[in-house]
């Protein structure tokens, strides 16, 4: 790599033995005489999916406006009520069974970021293209997307009454027959994002894992030649990216020196912590470092899969998520349905704090500022499998296109996709028409 003082391509790499390290934005990036002028800022669009419903009971506020005190569930996000913006009676028509039966599950995930109603099958499996692909299309990041995941990456078979496991452990879709499976590892993540081995066999990746030094001393003599051409502004800021990538690695290897006292008759996939808050801080981590590199400015966050049974020991509910969502009014059972909810909002909260806290590379605000984070389910009411009026949040003012801070409520059965419809618009993806969709939604932007 050749420095000069005068300027650095914005694509610039620090490059080791099989690694390359993206760099974020900096002052040295752009030259002189552009300086003054407005830099283009990226927009990044995030889909963040919980399933089994929510409890409705402490999620939905009475009242619509400025946020007031939010409801239960909700509670983590208190300190970042500013940020946020909830949204009333959006709808998913094609996650209801028309002439279907039974499968809400698989229905629901499956059209969630499709907008139609996927094929029940377990073998000729069909959706569309989902709406974080479209806009894919128009990326020249490195990654024009990230699919990223905390549970099951089965493929095959039947997961929800008669509809394949496609559907319930993907959000993201290619075309009709191709869903784009989530990461669920962070060493393959941390790979994919930062590293050049994540296309080896298993059996390779643990020989290089056991043999690999950190990627930053890999890259040391390219840094220490960079460094010295940098302004004090511009070292700052590659030290604080540098270290966060080497924190993200130690917590990855923390992660792996647990697992290894993990009993081996356990089905526990390699590298994946046990405690489900500190595998979704680490994903979450590793996303933010992507946001700051613009390796991507598209993800998708399948927080666990549709129809889970995973038990939460950890906040002291030994059920399965799924049986307890059925819960029949029973109260007690729905006071622990709610405890999940909040728990999963709990993970969530603590990104969003963390991306407001990062500044944007470019100094235009926080990446929060600039990004819009759906947070949301494919069904309202885990007992009734209902589908309108489904719980969704959004973090993020989208570059100052979106004015948080407030609740809005829409007519009954609007289309979901009419908020993506909406959201690919200021990604630059302009379409006439998407899913179900009936138009754009309004009111996001006025305060």
């Amino acid at each position: 790599m050749i420095l000069t003082r005068k300027s650095l391509p914005r694509r610039t790499f620090l490059k080791g033995i099989g690694t390359a390290v993206a760099l974020p934005l900096m002052d040295a990036m752009v030259p002189a005489f552009a300086k003054a002028q407005a830099r283009e800022t990226p927009v990044r669009m995030a889909f963040v999916y919980v399933p089994n419903g929510i409890d409705q009971r402490h999620w939905n506020p009475d009242w619509e406006g400025p946020l007031q005190a939010l409801p239960r569930t909700l509670l983590p996000l208190e300190p970042m009520k500013s940020e946020i913006t909830l949204l009333g009676n959006l709808t998913h028509n094609t996650g209801r069974a028309l002439l279907d039966g039974a499968g809400d599950h698989g229905r629901c995930s499956g059209s969630y970021l499709t907008g139609v109603q996927v094929r029940k099958t377990v073998v000729d499996i069909q959706a569309s293209v989902s709406c974080d692909q479209l806009v894919a299309d128009t990326m020249t990041t490195r990654l024009p997307s990230l699919e990223v995941g905390l549970e099951d990456a089965r493929q095959a078979g039947d997961c929800d009454s008669g509809y394949s496991c496609a559907y319930t452990n993907n959000l993201a879709w290619r075309n009709q027959t191709q869903p784009l499976p989530p990461v669920l590892d962070p060493r393959a993540l941390f790979d994919r994002l930062f590293g050049a081995d994540a296309g080896l066999d298993p059996e390779v990746r643990a020989q290089r894992i056991r043999y690999r030094r950190s990627i930053l001393d890999f890259i040391a003599e390219d840094t220490r030649a960079l460094q010295g051409d940098l302004g004090p502004t511009d070292r700052r800021k590659l030290d604080e990216y540098l270290g966060s990538i080497r924190d993200i690695e130690l917590q990855i290897e923390r992660a792996e020196r647990d697992n290894s006292e993990v009993d081996p008759g356990l089905d526990k996939p390699y590298g994946i912590p046990q405690d489900f808050a500190e595998h979704f801080k680490l994903m979450t981590d590793m996303i933010t470092v992507a946001f700051e590199a613009d390796i991507t400015r598209v993800v998708t966050f399948l927080v666990t899969r549709e129809g889970t049974s995973r038990a939460y020991r950890e906040i002291g509910i030994s059920d399965g998520h799924h049986p307890l969502t059925h819960h029949r009014n029973q109260v007690e059972l729905m006071d622990k349905v709610a405890e999940i909810n909040r728990y999963h909002v709990q993970q969530f909260a603590r990104w969003v704090e963390r991306l407001h806290a990062s500044p944007e590379p470019g100094g235009s605000g926080s990446i929060l500022d600039n990004s819009m984070i759906v947070y949301g389910a494919g069904l309202a009411d885990g007992n009734r499998h209902t589908h309108d009026d489904l719980p969704t949040l959004i973090a993020g003012r989208a570059g100052n296109f979106i004015k948080p801070g407030r609740r809005i409520v829409y007519r009954r059965e609007t289309p979901m996709c009419n908020l993506f419809l909406t959201m690919m618009d200021r990604m630059g993806r302009h379409m006439e028409h998407f899913g179900d969709s009936t138009g754009r939604i309004t009111g996001l932007d006025v305060a």
